[in-house]
């Protein structure tokens, strides 16, 4: 199953082909760290989060960086009203990001880079585009000539001339054109500056991430993500740069999820109408924040209320009922029964977990996967209100029940990050050992359900159909080990 996303450069949804499989590599904005992140910046978390975990479950080996904008005039003009220096402000907020990160479940990034740590990278950076004849100095200031950059534009779809009649220079501009923007800003009294060629100052927003990509993933990335404000200018200034140095693309795909609003108004910190992820996690399970986000195409907009996080709420305290209850069903009386083939439980499984991983794979299609999700729970509550009524269960129920909701929190735990305090015994991960070998395609997820399945006759003492699995598999090139962290598989290489 090919994974396809929707790519803001091209304007279509296009099969994801990496440039160096199974590696990807994939970079989003940061926060600017001069107050606390609020539902916005928590969207765009929780989507890359998620998306990365499904990345890392279809075999590709991620390297996924985010930075900290931690010197800007919102940190610089904060640390004024307190009386502080910037990098007191600077630390406290990315402290304060990390409680939560851990709280909304997000992972950290493989690398997680500070503009202040980069300053030389961002000053050869510049040097580089001056030389090129794509960068100028007025001042001690330097500033982008757009104008020079014959695509600039391309990842917005705005036309240049228009851009630059609708734009105005302010009288404490120097720069040539209106749409020039800085790469480096001269020092002020009393603000923190570095030296370099051109004076003391502190680097331009737009080019901190083309030097830390540089740095940490190289001149072509897979992914560049973040929310869909970046667009213009930011992004569309990053390519600009990146491009105007390297002759390559930047990246291949970009990835921006739809803003979070309230009442129809984009949620920021300017307007005043914004909600803190510390607010919402603190008067609701953390979980019940990525349903919400999830609940909603990445591409789309997200209107926050606490009236909508009352209905996901409804929603998942029915997703973690339908697992939690196998517990009381195991209490009822078990009955045996007449064979009667296979549980249809089976079937559903199986069937939710294509249609489950199919919609991820097409454009990443969060909603209709939780609809899949649902549709599983709902065949879950079939058994279970049956079993209820009638005071018992019979022993093939129990099992099949047992192993749908399992498959169900696993797949919750490894994509959606969900349910991780639920059962903290039940793995996240099956260990996997995954082994390309040109020319086959295997389909990881029958693999895994043939490994349960002999798990299961195993756990029976069914010995007969487990090493008739095991061998089927062996005669596919599917190599099995049983390790006391569970079973691996990989694939038999020729010759060995």
């Amino acid at each position: 199953m090919s994974l396809r996303i929707y790519n803001t450069l091209s304007g279509k949804v296009e099969e994801f082909v990496p440039i160096d499989p199974p590696k990807v590599l994939i970079y989003t904005c940061g926060v600017t760290v001069y107050d606390d992140s609020h539902v916005g910046h928590g969207r765009s978390l929780i989507v890359f989060d998620v998306f990365r975990r499904f990345l890392e479950h279809l075999g590709y080996k991620v390297k996924f960086v985010r930075n900290f904008t931690d010197v800007d005039d919102k940190i610089i003009n904060r640390a004024k009203q307190e009386c502080t220096d910037f990098m007191t402000v600077a630390d406290r907020y990315i402290a304060r990001y990390y409680i939560d990160m851990e709280n909304i479940r997000v992972r950290p990034a493989d690398v997680e880079p500070r503009v202040t740590e980069h300053i030389k990278e961002i000053i050869e950076v510049i040097q580089k585009l001056i030389d090129k004849g794509y960068a100028y100095v007025v001042e001690g200031d330097v500033y982008f000539s757009v104008k020079k950059f014959k695509d600039y534009g391309k990842l917005s779809k705005r036309d240049v001339e228009e851009l630059i009649a609708g734009a105005r220079i302010e009288p404490s501009e120097k720069k040539r054109d209106p749409l020039d923007f800085a790469l480096w800003k001269a020092s002020k009294a009393g603000e923190p500056a570095w030296d370099s060629p051109w004076g003391k100052g502190r680097p331009g927003w737009h080019t901190e991430c083309v030097a830390m990509v540089f740095k940490h993933l190289g001149e072509t990335i897979d992914i560049h993500g973040g929310g869909l404000d970046l667009v213009f200018p930011h992004h569309e200034n990053e390519i600009a740069q990146a491009e105007a140095i390297t002759g390559k693309p930047f990246a291949r795909y970009w990835m921006h999820n739809g803003l979070v609003t309230v009442g129809g108004q984009k949620m920021s910190k300017s307007l005043g109408n914004y909600v803190t992820l510390r607010e919402v996690y603190t008067k609701y399970h953390p979980d019940v924040l990525r349903l919400l986000v999830l609940f909603t195409h990445y591409r789309s907009p997200l209107d926050f209320s606490w009236e909508k996080m009352e209905e996901t709420l409804k929603a998942y305290e029915r997703l973690k009922g339908a697992i939690e209850d196998y517990e009381l069903l195991k209490k009822l009386k078990v009955v045996e029964e007449s064979e009667g083939g296979t549980h249809p439980l089976y079937d559903h499984v199986k069937d939710f977990e294509e249609k489950f991983y199919a919609s991820l794979s097409d454009d990443f299609n969060t909603p209709e996967a939780l609809a899949h999700v649902f549709g599983l729970v709902t065949e879950l509550n079939k058994v279970k209100n049956k079993a209820f009524s009638e005071g018992k269960i019979t022993k093939s129920e129990l099992e099949a029940y047992e192993f749908a909701s399992k498959s169900l929190l696993n797949t919750m735990k490894k994509i959606f990050g969900l349910l991780e305090d639920l059962y903290p015994e039940c793995k996240v991960e099956r260990v996997v050992e995954k082994e390309l070998e040109a020319g086959k395609v295997y389909d990881e997820k029958l693999i895994e359900i043939l490994i349960e399945a002999r798990n299961i006759a195993r756990k029976e003492k069914v010995f007969k159909i487990a090493d008739y699995i095991r061998d089927k598999l062996k005669e596919l090139g599917i190599i099995l080990e049983d390790t006391p962290a569970g079973t691996k598989w990989k694939v038999k290489r020729e010759g060995g």
